[in-house]
Protein backbone atom coordinates (compact mmCIF):
# COMPACT_ATOMS: atom_id res chain seq x y z
CA UNK A 1 0.00 0.00 0.00
CA UNK A 2 1.42 3.40 -1.00
CA UNK A 3 2.13 6.07 1.60
CA UNK A 4 -0.51 8.75 2.04
CA UNK A 5 0.29 11.97 0.21
CA UNK A 6 1.03 14.97 2.43
CA UNK A 7 -1.53 17.04 0.56
CA UNK A 8 -4.16 14.65 1.96
CA UNK A 9 -2.87 14.55 5.51
CA UNK A 10 0.08 12.16 5.25
CA UNK A 11 3.53 12.83 6.68
CA UNK A 12 5.68 14.97 4.35
CA UNK A 13 8.58 13.14 2.75
CA UNK A 14 10.83 16.05 3.72
CA UNK A 15 10.46 16.97 7.41
CA UNK A 16 10.09 20.70 8.03
CA UNK A 17 13.25 20.87 10.14
CA UNK A 18 15.37 19.45 7.29
CA UNK A 19 14.32 21.85 4.53
CA UNK A 20 16.53 24.83 5.33
CA UNK A 21 19.68 24.13 3.34
CA UNK A 22 21.29 27.52 2.69
CA UNK A 23 23.07 28.88 -0.33
CA UNK A 24 25.57 30.39 -0.37
CA UNK A 25 27.43 28.66 2.41
CA UNK A 26 29.19 31.31 4.51
CA UNK A 27 32.50 30.01 5.86
CA UNK A 28 34.83 31.72 8.35
CA UNK A 29 37.20 32.43 5.47
CA UNK A 30 34.45 34.46 3.74
CA UNK A 31 33.97 36.56 6.87
CA UNK A 32 37.72 37.05 7.17
CA UNK A 33 37.86 38.24 3.56
CA UNK A 34 35.32 40.96 4.30
CA UNK A 35 37.16 41.99 7.45
CA UNK A 36 40.34 42.22 5.37
CA UNK A 37 38.67 44.84 3.17
CA UNK A 38 37.41 46.81 6.15
CA UNK A 39 40.91 46.87 7.56
CA UNK A 40 42.35 48.05 4.24
CA UNK A 41 40.04 51.04 3.91
CA UNK A 42 39.99 50.52 0.13
CA UNK A 43 36.47 49.84 -1.08
CA UNK A 44 36.25 50.46 -4.85
CA UNK A 45 38.29 49.60 -7.93
CA UNK A 46 39.34 53.24 -8.21
CA UNK A 47 40.96 53.28 -4.76
CA UNK A 48 44.73 53.71 -4.93
CA UNK A 49 46.52 50.36 -4.64
CA UNK A 50 43.22 48.49 -4.21
CA UNK A 51 43.90 44.74 -4.38
CA UNK A 52 40.62 42.80 -4.14
CA UNK A 53 38.99 43.80 -7.44
CA UNK A 54 42.27 43.49 -9.30
CA UNK A 55 42.94 40.17 -7.63
CA UNK A 56 39.52 38.85 -8.63
CA UNK A 57 40.02 39.97 -12.22
CA UNK A 58 43.35 38.17 -12.47
CA UNK A 59 42.05 35.01 -10.81
CA UNK A 60 38.87 34.94 -12.90
CA UNK A 61 40.79 35.34 -16.16
CA UNK A 62 43.07 32.50 -15.12
CA UNK A 63 40.06 30.38 -14.11
CA UNK A 64 38.21 30.94 -17.42
CA UNK A 65 41.31 30.78 -19.60
CA UNK A 66 41.29 34.29 -21.07
CA UNK A 67 43.98 36.95 -21.05
CA UNK A 68 41.80 39.54 -19.34
CA UNK A 69 38.81 40.03 -17.09
CA UNK A 70 36.98 43.20 -16.02
CA UNK A 71 34.82 43.23 -12.88
CA UNK A 72 31.50 45.10 -12.88
CA UNK A 73 28.57 45.40 -10.50
CA UNK A 74 26.13 42.89 -12.06
CA UNK A 75 25.70 40.31 -14.80
CA UNK A 76 23.39 42.73 -16.62
CA UNK A 77 26.12 45.38 -16.54
CA UNK A 78 28.55 42.78 -17.91
CA UNK A 79 26.30 42.21 -20.92
CA UNK A 80 25.85 45.94 -21.51
CA UNK A 81 29.60 46.57 -21.36
CA UNK A 82 30.26 43.60 -23.66
CA UNK A 83 27.81 44.73 -26.34
CA UNK A 84 29.06 48.32 -26.23
CA UNK A 85 32.72 47.31 -26.33
CA UNK A 86 32.02 45.24 -29.46
CA UNK A 87 30.48 48.23 -31.19
CA UNK A 88 26.78 47.31 -31.16
CA UNK A 89 24.95 50.45 -32.30
CA UNK A 90 21.37 51.81 -32.14
CA UNK A 91 19.22 49.95 -34.64
CA UNK A 92 21.53 46.92 -34.77
CA UNK A 93 19.98 43.51 -34.13
CA UNK A 94 21.16 41.00 -31.53
CA UNK A 95 20.16 37.32 -31.74
CA UNK A 96 18.93 36.08 -28.33
CA UNK A 97 17.29 32.77 -27.27
CA UNK A 98 13.59 32.94 -26.42
CA UNK A 99 14.12 31.28 -23.03
CA UNK A 100 16.41 33.10 -20.63
CA UNK A 101 16.44 35.62 -17.82
CA UNK A 102 15.08 38.93 -19.07
CA UNK A 103 18.50 40.64 -18.81
CA UNK A 104 19.64 38.77 -21.92
CA UNK A 105 17.15 40.74 -23.98
CA UNK A 106 17.29 43.96 -21.98
CA UNK A 107 21.04 44.28 -22.49
CA UNK A 108 20.47 44.77 -26.22
CA UNK A 109 17.61 47.16 -25.59
CA UNK A 110 19.76 49.29 -23.29
CA UNK A 111 22.06 49.86 -26.27
CA UNK A 112 19.06 50.91 -28.42
CA UNK A 113 19.67 47.66 -30.28
CA UNK A 114 16.83 45.32 -31.18
CA UNK A 115 16.62 41.84 -29.65
CA UNK A 116 15.67 39.20 -32.22
CA UNK A 117 14.54 36.00 -30.54
CA UNK A 118 15.18 32.42 -31.64
CA UNK A 119 13.41 29.34 -30.28
CA UNK A 120 15.28 26.82 -28.14
CA UNK A 121 16.30 23.20 -28.43
CA UNK A 122 13.80 21.39 -26.17
CA UNK A 123 16.42 18.93 -24.91
CA UNK A 124 19.24 21.32 -23.97
CA UNK A 125 17.10 24.46 -23.38
CA UNK A 126 19.73 26.47 -25.30
CA UNK A 127 19.26 28.37 -28.53
CA UNK A 128 18.34 26.13 -31.49
CA UNK A 129 21.27 26.74 -33.83
CA UNK A 130 19.25 25.39 -36.77
CA UNK A 131 16.93 28.40 -36.54
CA UNK A 132 19.49 31.18 -36.19
CA UNK A 133 20.25 31.90 -39.85
CA UNK A 134 16.57 32.44 -40.67
CA UNK A 135 16.60 35.39 -38.24
CA UNK A 136 19.71 37.08 -39.61
CA UNK A 137 19.21 40.32 -41.59
CA UNK A 138 21.57 43.04 -42.84
CA UNK A 139 21.01 44.70 -39.45
CA UNK A 140 22.22 41.74 -37.39
CA UNK A 141 25.39 42.54 -35.49
CA UNK A 142 25.73 39.96 -32.71
CA UNK A 143 24.68 36.53 -31.49
CA UNK A 144 24.20 36.11 -27.74
CA UNK A 145 24.17 32.39 -26.86
CA UNK A 146 22.98 31.83 -23.29
CA UNK A 147 24.49 28.79 -21.57
CA UNK A 148 21.20 28.25 -19.79
CA UNK A 149 21.07 26.47 -16.43
CA UNK A 150 24.78 25.62 -16.68
CA UNK A 151 24.98 23.70 -19.99
CA UNK A 152 27.10 25.27 -22.78
CA UNK A 153 25.38 26.06 -26.06
CA UNK A 154 26.53 24.49 -29.35
CA UNK A 155 29.42 26.87 -29.83
CA UNK A 156 30.96 25.21 -32.91
CA UNK A 157 27.77 25.77 -34.87
CA UNK A 158 27.34 29.29 -33.49
CA UNK A 159 30.91 30.27 -34.35
CA UNK A 160 30.45 28.92 -37.89
CA UNK A 161 27.31 31.02 -38.38
CA UNK A 162 28.96 34.11 -36.90
CA UNK A 163 32.00 33.72 -39.15
CA UNK A 164 29.85 33.21 -42.24
CA UNK A 165 27.85 36.38 -41.60
CA UNK A 166 30.51 38.57 -40.02
CA UNK A 167 28.88 38.67 -36.58
CA UNK A 168 30.34 38.99 -33.09
CA UNK A 169 29.55 36.55 -30.27
CA UNK A 170 28.69 37.62 -26.72
CA UNK A 171 28.50 34.63 -24.40
CA UNK A 172 25.89 35.04 -21.67
CA UNK A 173 27.55 32.73 -19.17
CA UNK A 174 25.66 34.07 -16.14
CA UNK A 175 24.48 30.58 -15.13
CA UNK A 176 27.44 28.56 -16.31
CA UNK A 177 30.53 29.45 -14.28
CA UNK A 178 33.07 26.68 -14.80
CA UNK A 179 31.16 24.81 -17.53
CA UNK A 180 33.32 23.50 -20.38
CA UNK A 181 32.76 22.96 -24.08
CA UNK A 182 35.26 20.63 -25.77
CA UNK A 183 37.66 21.18 -22.91
CA UNK A 184 37.49 24.97 -22.93
CA UNK A 185 35.52 26.96 -20.38
CA UNK A 186 32.59 29.17 -21.29
CA UNK A 187 33.49 32.83 -21.38
CA UNK A 188 36.50 31.99 -23.55
CA UNK A 189 34.54 30.66 -26.55
CA UNK A 190 33.29 33.84 -28.22
CA UNK A 191 34.55 37.38 -28.77
CA UNK A 192 33.63 38.30 -25.22
CA UNK A 193 32.03 36.59 -22.21
CA UNK A 194 29.70 37.93 -19.54
CA UNK A 195 29.23 36.41 -16.08
CA UNK A 196 27.01 37.09 -13.10
CA UNK A 197 28.13 36.84 -9.47
CA UNK A 198 24.61 37.16 -8.10
CA UNK A 199 24.20 35.59 -4.68
CA UNK A 200 22.35 32.60 -6.22
CA UNK A 201 25.14 31.63 -8.64
CA UNK A 202 27.49 28.64 -8.28
CA UNK A 203 30.29 31.11 -7.50
CA UNK A 204 28.50 34.00 -5.78
CA UNK A 205 29.22 37.29 -4.17
CA UNK A 206 27.39 38.75 -1.18
CA UNK A 207 24.81 40.50 -3.37
CA UNK A 208 25.35 41.47 -7.01
CA UNK A 209 28.39 41.44 -9.25
CA UNK A 210 29.60 40.51 -12.70
CA UNK A 211 32.65 39.95 -14.89
CA UNK A 212 33.53 40.42 -18.55
CA UNK A 213 36.19 38.18 -20.10
CA UNK A 214 38.19 38.61 -23.29
CA UNK A 215 41.54 38.01 -25.03
CA UNK A 216 41.68 41.18 -27.13
CA UNK A 217 43.70 43.95 -25.42
CA UNK A 218 41.68 46.67 -27.16
CA UNK A 219 38.42 45.17 -25.88
CA UNK A 220 39.97 44.99 -22.43
CA UNK A 221 40.93 48.67 -22.45
CA UNK A 222 37.50 49.63 -23.75
CA UNK A 223 35.66 47.61 -21.10
CA UNK A 224 37.69 49.20 -18.31
CA UNK A 225 36.73 52.68 -19.56
CA UNK A 226 33.09 51.73 -19.99
CA UNK A 227 32.99 50.44 -16.42
CA UNK A 228 33.90 53.83 -14.96
CA UNK A 229 32.58 56.90 -16.71
CA UNK A 230 34.74 56.44 -19.78
CA UNK A 231 37.89 57.27 -17.82
CA UNK A 232 41.32 55.69 -18.20
CA UNK A 233 42.20 54.59 -14.67
CA UNK A 234 45.43 52.89 -13.74
CA UNK A 235 46.49 51.94 -10.23
CA UNK A 236 49.89 53.64 -10.49
CA UNK A 237 48.71 56.91 -12.10
CA UNK A 238 46.77 59.69 -10.30
CA UNK A 239 43.14 59.85 -11.42
CA UNK A 240 42.58 62.68 -13.90
CA UNK A 241 38.73 62.60 -13.97
CA UNK A 242 38.69 62.84 -17.76
CA UNK A 243 36.03 60.88 -19.71
CA UNK A 244 37.04 59.76 -23.18
CA UNK A 245 33.95 57.72 -24.08
CA UNK A 246 30.37 57.40 -22.86
CA UNK A 247 30.61 55.06 -19.87
CA UNK A 248 28.73 54.05 -16.74
CA UNK A 249 29.37 53.75 -13.04
CA UNK A 250 29.48 49.94 -13.04
CA UNK A 251 32.28 49.43 -10.50
CA UNK A 252 32.32 46.32 -8.33
CA UNK A 253 32.98 46.94 -4.64
CA UNK A 254 36.07 45.49 -2.99
CA UNK A 255 33.86 43.75 -0.42
CA UNK A 256 32.04 41.81 -3.14
CA UNK A 257 35.29 40.99 -4.91
CA UNK A 258 36.86 39.67 -1.71
CA UNK A 259 33.82 37.51 -0.96
CA UNK A 260 33.89 35.98 -4.44
CA UNK A 261 37.63 35.30 -4.23
CA UNK A 262 37.04 33.40 -1.01
CA UNK A 263 34.17 31.41 -2.55
CA UNK A 264 36.32 30.64 -5.61
CA UNK A 265 38.95 29.00 -3.42
CA UNK A 266 36.41 26.27 -2.60
CA UNK A 267 34.80 25.96 -6.03
CA UNK A 268 36.49 22.75 -7.22
CA UNK A 269 35.66 20.93 -4.00
CA UNK A 270 32.09 22.27 -3.90
CA UNK A 271 31.43 21.43 -7.54
CA UNK A 272 32.71 17.87 -7.10
CA UNK A 273 30.27 17.40 -4.20
CA UNK A 274 27.45 18.87 -6.26
CA UNK A 275 28.23 16.47 -9.09
CA UNK A 276 27.92 13.50 -6.75
CA UNK A 277 24.72 14.72 -5.11
CA UNK A 278 23.01 15.69 -8.36
CA UNK A 279 24.02 12.52 -10.19
CA UNK A 280 22.40 10.46 -7.44
CA UNK A 281 19.19 12.52 -7.64
CA UNK A 282 18.96 12.44 -11.42
CA UNK A 283 19.68 8.72 -11.51
CA UNK A 284 16.72 7.99 -9.23
CA UNK A 285 14.31 10.36 -10.95
CA UNK A 286 15.22 9.07 -14.42
CA UNK A 287 13.77 5.71 -13.41
CA UNK A 288 10.31 7.23 -12.94
CA UNK A 289 8.14 6.99 -16.09
CA UNK A 290 7.30 10.43 -17.43
CA UNK A 291 10.15 12.29 -15.72
CA UNK A 292 12.62 13.81 -18.19
CA UNK A 293 15.75 14.80 -16.29
CA UNK A 294 18.27 17.38 -17.52
CA UNK A 295 21.29 15.96 -19.27
CA UNK A 296 24.70 16.90 -20.51
CA UNK A 297 26.37 15.97 -23.80
CA UNK A 298 29.63 14.11 -24.52
CA UNK A 299 31.50 17.23 -25.69
CA UNK A 300 30.59 19.49 -22.76
CA UNK A 301 30.13 19.63 -19.00
CA UNK A 302 27.08 20.81 -17.08
CA UNK A 303 27.44 22.74 -13.82
CA UNK A 304 23.75 22.26 -12.88
CA UNK A 305 23.03 25.83 -11.79
CA UNK A 306 19.33 25.11 -12.23
CA UNK A 307 17.79 21.64 -12.56
CA UNK A 308 14.83 21.70 -14.96
CA UNK A 309 12.60 18.63 -15.02
CA UNK A 310 10.07 18.05 -17.78
CA UNK A 311 7.02 15.85 -17.20
CA UNK A 312 5.26 13.68 -19.79
CA UNK A 313 1.84 12.50 -18.55
CA UNK A 314 1.42 10.01 -21.42
CA UNK A 315 4.71 8.31 -20.56
CA UNK A 316 3.61 8.29 -16.93
CA UNK A 317 0.49 6.37 -17.92
CA UNK A 318 -1.96 9.26 -17.59
CA UNK A 319 -3.67 9.22 -20.95
CA UNK A 320 -5.67 12.34 -21.71
CA UNK A 321 -4.03 14.53 -19.06
CA UNK A 322 -2.55 17.71 -20.53
CA UNK A 323 1.14 18.37 -19.72
CA UNK A 324 0.44 21.71 -18.08
CA UNK A 325 -2.23 20.27 -15.83
CA UNK A 326 0.10 17.41 -14.86
CA UNK A 327 2.88 19.87 -14.02
CA UNK A 328 0.51 22.01 -11.97
CA UNK A 329 -0.77 19.04 -9.95
CA UNK A 330 2.79 17.79 -9.40
CA UNK A 331 3.93 21.16 -8.15
CA UNK A 332 1.17 21.22 -5.57
CA UNK A 333 1.91 17.66 -4.45
CA UNK A 334 5.67 18.26 -4.29
CA UNK A 335 5.21 21.45 -2.27
CA UNK A 336 3.12 19.57 0.26
CA UNK A 337 5.90 16.98 0.56
CA UNK A 338 8.45 19.74 1.24
CA UNK A 339 10.15 19.81 -2.17
CA UNK A 340 11.09 23.37 -3.17
CA UNK A 341 10.43 23.46 -6.90
CA UNK A 342 9.28 26.44 -8.94
CA UNK A 343 8.81 27.67 -12.49
CA UNK A 344 11.68 29.61 -14.04
CA UNK A 345 10.18 32.07 -16.53
CA UNK A 346 6.42 32.04 -17.13
CA UNK A 347 6.48 33.45 -20.64
CA UNK A 348 8.94 33.43 -23.56
CA UNK A 349 11.12 36.54 -23.61
CA UNK A 350 9.44 37.87 -26.77
CA UNK A 351 6.12 37.78 -24.90
CA UNK A 352 7.37 39.89 -22.01
CA UNK A 353 5.55 43.25 -22.15
CA UNK A 354 8.85 45.16 -22.24
CA UNK A 355 9.52 43.62 -25.66
CA UNK A 356 6.04 42.81 -26.97
CA UNK A 357 4.65 46.30 -26.40
CA UNK A 358 7.75 47.98 -27.87
CA UNK A 359 7.59 51.18 -25.83
CA UNK A 360 11.34 51.18 -25.28
CA UNK A 361 12.79 54.64 -24.80
CA UNK A 362 9.67 56.51 -25.87
CA UNK A 363 8.20 56.84 -29.36
CA UNK A 364 8.96 53.16 -29.81
CA UNK A 365 12.75 53.41 -29.93
CA UNK A 366 14.71 51.38 -30.93
CA UNK A 367 12.06 49.63 -33.06
CA UNK A 368 11.11 52.85 -34.86
CA UNK A 369 14.66 53.79 -35.85
CA UNK A 370 14.73 54.34 -39.60
CA UNK A 371 15.57 51.24 -41.60
CA UNK A 372 14.99 48.69 -38.83
CA UNK A 373 13.10 45.48 -39.51
CA UNK A 374 9.64 45.11 -37.90
CA UNK A 375 9.47 42.68 -34.97
CA UNK A 376 6.13 41.04 -34.16
CA UNK A 377 7.31 39.01 -31.14
CA UNK A 378 4.37 36.59 -31.36
CA UNK A 379 4.95 33.88 -28.76
CA UNK A 380 3.33 31.27 -31.02
CA UNK A 381 6.50 31.43 -33.11
CA UNK A 382 8.43 29.80 -30.25
CA UNK A 383 6.67 26.44 -29.76
CA UNK A 384 9.61 24.70 -28.09
CA UNK A 385 9.92 27.45 -25.50
CA UNK A 386 6.18 27.33 -24.84
CA UNK A 387 6.25 23.55 -24.44
CA UNK A 388 9.15 23.66 -21.98
CA UNK A 389 7.49 26.36 -19.89
CA UNK A 390 4.23 24.40 -19.98
CA UNK A 391 5.52 21.05 -18.75
CA UNK A 392 8.57 21.75 -16.54
CA UNK A 393 9.53 22.63 -12.98
CA UNK A 394 12.89 23.80 -11.70
CA UNK A 395 15.00 23.18 -8.64
CA UNK A 396 17.08 26.16 -7.58
CA UNK A 397 19.65 27.06 -4.91
CA UNK A 398 19.30 24.24 -2.38
CA UNK A 399 21.13 21.69 -4.55
CA UNK A 400 24.13 24.03 -4.85
CA UNK A 401 25.01 23.47 -1.21
CA UNK A 402 27.70 20.75 -1.29
CA UNK A 403 26.10 19.19 1.79
CA UNK A 404 22.67 18.86 0.17
CA UNK A 405 23.01 15.12 -0.55
CA UNK A 406 20.70 13.99 2.28
CA UNK A 407 18.08 16.57 1.31
CA UNK A 408 18.17 15.54 -2.35
CA UNK A 409 17.72 11.93 -1.27
CA UNK A 410 14.54 13.00 0.56
CA UNK A 411 13.47 14.86 -2.58
CA UNK A 412 13.89 11.66 -4.59
CA UNK A 413 11.79 9.82 -2.01
CA UNK A 414 9.09 12.47 -2.36
CA UNK A 415 8.98 11.98 -6.13
CA UNK A 416 8.74 8.22 -5.69
CA UNK A 417 5.94 8.62 -3.17
CA UNK A 418 3.98 10.79 -5.59
CA UNK A 419 4.61 8.35 -8.45
CA UNK A 420 3.09 5.63 -6.27
CA UNK A 421 -0.08 7.75 -6.25
CA UNK A 422 -0.11 8.86 -9.90
CA UNK A 423 -3.71 7.82 -10.52
CA UNK A 424 -4.83 10.26 -7.87
CA UNK A 425 -2.50 12.96 -9.21
CA UNK A 426 -4.07 12.47 -12.63
CA UNK A 427 -7.56 12.98 -11.23
CA UNK A 428 -6.42 16.12 -9.42
CA UNK A 429 -4.85 17.43 -12.60
CA UNK A 430 -8.09 16.97 -14.51
CA UNK A 431 -10.19 18.69 -11.86
CA UNK A 432 -8.01 21.75 -11.19
CA UNK A 433 -8.69 25.12 -12.78
CA UNK A 434 -5.91 25.69 -15.28
CA UNK A 435 -4.50 28.24 -17.67
CA UNK A 436 -1.09 28.32 -19.29
CA UNK A 437 1.52 30.35 -17.36
CA UNK A 438 1.87 32.92 -20.13
CA UNK A 439 -1.90 33.38 -20.25
CA UNK A 440 -1.83 34.32 -16.58
CA UNK A 441 0.93 36.86 -17.25
CA UNK A 442 -0.91 38.40 -20.18
CA UNK A 443 -4.21 38.62 -18.29
CA UNK A 444 -2.53 40.39 -15.41
CA UNK A 445 -0.95 42.81 -17.83
CA UNK A 446 -4.28 43.50 -19.54
CA UNK A 447 -5.92 44.10 -16.17
CA UNK A 448 -3.11 46.46 -15.16
CA UNK A 449 -3.44 48.46 -18.37
CA UNK A 450 -7.19 48.63 -17.93
CA UNK A 451 -6.80 49.91 -14.35
CA UNK A 452 -4.47 52.69 -15.53
CA UNK A 453 -6.87 53.62 -18.32
CA UNK A 454 -9.75 53.89 -15.85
Amino acid sequence: MSAKLAMFGGEPAVPADQRNVPWPVIAPSDEQALLRVLASGKFTSSSKDEQEVRGLEQEWAQFVGTRYSVAVNSGTAALAVALTALGVQPGDEVIVPALSYVASGLAALHQLAIPVFVDIDPATFNIDVRQIEAKITPRTRAIMPVHLHGLPADMDAIRAIASKHGLVIVEDAAQAQGAAYQGKLVGALGDIGAFSLNVEKNIPTCGEGGLVTMDDPELYARCKMLRQMGEEIESDVPRAYVSYVLGWNYKLSAMQAAFTRSQMSRYAEDQAARERNIAALLGKLAELPGVIVPRTLPDRTHVWHILRFRFDPEAAGLTGVAPGRFRQALRRALAAEGVQVSQYQLIPLPGQPVFAEQHGFGRGYPWTIAGTSPQAYAIEEYPNTLAVIEDSLCLRRVHLNPGSGPLLELYANAFCKIWDNLDRIGRIAQSMRYEAPWETVLKRRQASVADVAN
